[in-house]
Parts: C-alpha cells; sequence; structure tokens
C-alpha cells in the first residue's frame, strides 16, 4: 500500500497490519510513485521467489 505522505513523499507500507502493533510496517520512504511502484514489486518478487 502506498501513501502520499503531507512532505510529498510516498511511502510503502506492508499489505496487512502487524498482529502485535495494529499497524502497518513501513517498507521504505520514496520521492517518486515510480519508485515506491519499483520497490513494491521487488519486495514481492523476494516474498515469493527468495532470490
Amino acid at each position: 500500500m502506498i501513501r502520499k505522505l503531507k512532505s510529498g513523499e510516498y511511502r510503502l507500507y506492508s499489505r496487512k497490519k502487524d498482529a502485535k502493533t495494529g499497524k502497518r510496517k513501513n517498507l521504505g520512504t520514496f520521492h517518486s510513485l515510480e519508485a515506491a511502484h519499483q520497490h513494491e514489486r521487488e519486495v514481492q518478487f523476494f516474498k515469493r521467489a527468495g532470490g
């Protein structure tokens, strides 16, 4: 999940909420939406394929 911050940057959050905290994990902050989408694809690749 990608959200735009007040600063104009984009933050990538995990899709599921953390069971302990009830919040989503911060997976990085990026200057552009394209960079955030690219990192989300990389995260999904390593979750599935393991690389």
